[in-house]
């Protein structure tokens, strides 16, 4: 059997070798990139990082140690569906969207560089720093009325919630509904003060159009973006919990029937302006009491929620109260030196929680067993005590 040889000479070989290296060259000239470039003055010697802001969080992407003229440049692969991106030293972050291979330029100044940057290269970054500028305005306002002496905590409040809509409108119209398509829109979506998120499509029928409506265009021009499904998840989601509280505003306790009812959550601030949920007691016997403090007879019924809470919360006892309270004040005066859980509903008889409960006066109590379970209610319970000892 013979054997087929090819010979080549070492010159043919070289070409080839040299060939080769060009071509791979010129694929790797050709891979399309983006670009984050610029300087971050008076930053010598921190640490600059480049994130992506997945769906799961951050990820650091690259980092730089800056020197004196705080250069930095940073690349990634051509995206074909807009990403979002930051930079951050320690707390301070610019954010940034990059779409397909644009280059960015950012010019920033230490220690200040969330609030003072230049950007350039792209209008969804620009108007992302418009809208984050707009949001750190938000807090500091908020914050300030906050902390005004002036204003009650009821009054407080108002105020920061009409800034809030204020500021949600003007997004609204200024940078979602016109182009809700564009990745500046996606990003006001997410936008926070403290924990939380501005635009809730959890809880807001409002909110759900906004997502409803930056979710379609995602659709239209990426229609297998992840970013666009989780949008369309979002509002779902919330279009479901809308229903849910419409159905529970609709609902009322049959007093006949409470025994076979499951429990309805309340959440509400206690006097130390915590969120306290009736349901997070679960696993102790709760006595939901509701009540109301400036009532002659309050004094005398504290009274006895007192010894029997004493007699029993060793034993696995709780009492959740719901203050119908109209001055805030006076109620956290009442309730300072209580030893349960004590919340205000301010919306008083007209509230949301007392149509759920059907409630038509006042005291009133049901009784909750160890498993979230409702067993019984003033009409039904002839002793409150023997009662208790029983679920204990």
């Amino acid at each position: 059997m013979q054997t087929l040889i090819i010979k080549t000479n070492s010159m043919t070989m070289k070409k080839y070798m040299i060939a080769a290296v060009a071509a791979l060259a010129l694929t790797a000239c050709s891979e399309k990139k983006f670009h984050v470039e610029g300087t971050i003055a008076n930053a010598k010697d921190s640490v600059l990082y480049f994130e992506n802001i997945s769906l799961t969080g951050p990820e650091v992407l690259d980092s730089v140690k800056l020197g004196d003229d705080g250069a930095f440049s940073f690349s990634g692969a051509g995206q074909e569906v807009p990403d979002f991106y930051r930079l951050r030293i320690g707390n301070q972050i610019i954010s940034l969207s990059i779409d397909s291979t644009e280059t960015v330029t950012i010019r920033g100044t230490w220690p200040q560089m969330a609030g003072s940057y230049e950007v350039s290269g792209s209008e969804n970054c620009q108007k992302i720093k418009e809208l984050a500028l707009m949001q750190m305005d938000l807090q500091r306002r908020a914050l300030a009325v906050s902390r005004s002496e002036a204003l009650t905590v009821d009054a407080s409040n108002d105020s920061i919630l009409s800034m809030i809509k204020a500021y949600k409108d003007d997004v609204k119209t200024r940078y979602i509904f016109p182009n809700p398509g564009k990745p500046y829109a996606y990003f006001a979506l997410f936008q926070t003060m403290g924990d939380m998120l501005l635009f809730n499509p959890r809880t807001d029928r409002d909110d759900i159009k906004v997502f409803a409506a930056v979710a379609t265009s995602w659709d239209t021009y990426w229609p297998d973006a992840e970013r666009g499904r989780n949008l369309h998840n979002i509002a779902l989601e919330g279009m479901k919990n809308v229903r849910i509280a419409d159905a529970q505003n609709n609902r009322t306790i049959d007093a006949s029937k409470v025994q076979e009812a499951g429990l309805i959550d309340i959440a509400l601030r206690d006097n130390k302006g915590q969120l306290r949920r009736l349901t997070e007691l679960k696993g102790k016997v709760v006595l939901l009491d509701f009540h109301v403090f400036a009532l002659d007879e309050s004094p005398a019924r504290i009274l006895l929620l007192r010894e029997l809470y004493n007699k029993y919360h060793a034993q696995g006892l709780e009492i959740y109260q719901v203050s119908l309270d109209g001055d805030e004040h006076f109620w956290k005066q009442q309730t300072a030196a209580l030893p349960w859980v004590c919340v205000r509903e301010d919306q008083g008889m007209g509230s949301t929680t007392l149509r759920v409960y059907n409630v038509q006066a006042v005291p009133e109590f049901f009784l909750i067993d160890r498993g979230n379970n409702i067993v019984g209610r003033s009409q039904t319970i002839k002793d409150v005590e023997q009662s208790v000892k029983a679920l204990l």
